[in-house]
């Protein structure tokens, strides 16, 4: 249940104070999500310890917890529209340069923090095993299957990337079965196309791994192994560093593994390059 839910759920139950923190909360998700205890009490009118006792009362220990549960219910939820609104009056009078890289910066170091080696092994595993690989990521996670698709196209045999201008993707991937395996990669707004993808191959008892931005992802409640990196709003821009460096370490960590079959791939692929001047060489040779 999200936060939004759980609010409403226990509305009638809570004391006078508490319902005029939910109301601003239920009305203001999208700027509560950034407000802090402080801020928080000022735009409810109640103390910092009643922001505090009412995060408890709905089940999160620390109002930490309770801000990151709103932030990621108004991930899913705002419009482009509000988002640059948001970003932007957040952005205002600073150095926007600083402000986007520090902020990457930070996400990649809070994926680093919630790193699972058990599942992301496991998930390699899987993949190694599989007869056929299949990927997909749209809209702006097209950019991070794309990327993948390229490089697992020089480890292994069969990849299938599907794109945003594939069509219908079930044209793509009706022919899945538990012998292959489905990589769905999404993040806020989740793509309803990719979700679908998802639960059809999950059907067909094909193991699917998830990349996304955290367990209340709908990718998440679908996935066999969930992979998560952290990603969020700035502008209308989805923030994919943290994606992409953990898309990067798959990819490393697979060549790895088939060490022997990537370097001859390579070795054939050295020579056609040079044949057919596939890059230029500034000494002619």
């Amino acid at each position: 249940m999200n936060v939004i839910s759980k609010i409403t759920a226990a509305y009638e139950s809570l004391s006078k104070s508490h319902k005029t923190i939910a109301r601003y909360v239920l009305e203001n998700f999208d700027k509560a999500a950034y407000l802090n205890v402080e801020q928080l009490s000022q735009k409810s009118g109640v103390s910092e310890a009643t922001v505090v006792r009412f995060s408890a009362e709905l089940g999160y220990p620390k109002y930490q917890h309770f801000q990151k549960a709103v932030l990621d219910y108004a991930k899913s939820k705002l419009t482009n529209v509000q988002r640059m609104e948001l970003a932007y009056g957040r952005l205002s009078g600073t150095d926007i340069f600083e402000k986007i890289l520090n902020a990457d910066i930070e996400k990649i170091r809070t994926t680093l923090s919630s790193h699972n080696a058990g599942v992301f092994n496991s998930s390699l595993d899987v993949i190694t095993k599989a007869r056929r690989i299949y990927i997909i990521g749209l809209r702006s996670s097209a950019a991070l299957s794309t990327f993948m698709g390229y490089y697992f196209n020089l480890i292994f045999d069969d990849v299938h990337v599907i794109s945003s201008s594939a069509g219908d993707i079930f044209d793509h991937i009706h022919n899945i079965t538990e012998n292959d395996v489905m990589i769905g990669i999404s993040f806020p707004r989740y793509s309803k196309r990719t979700i679908n993808a998802l639960h059809y191959a999950k059907q067909v008892g094909a193991p699917v791994i998830g990349i996304t931005d955290g367990e209340l992802s709908p990718i998440s409640a679908i996935a066999d192994y969930t992979l998560t990196a952290s990603s969020d709003m700035e502008s209308f821009v989805d923030s994919l560093v943290a994606p992409m460096s953990l898309v990067n370490a798959m990819i490393v960590a697979l060549g790895a593994r088939k060490k022997d079959e990537v370097s001859k791939t390579f070795e054939k692929l050295e020579h056609i390059w040079r044949e057919y001047e596939v890059y230029d060489n500034a000494d002619g040779k």
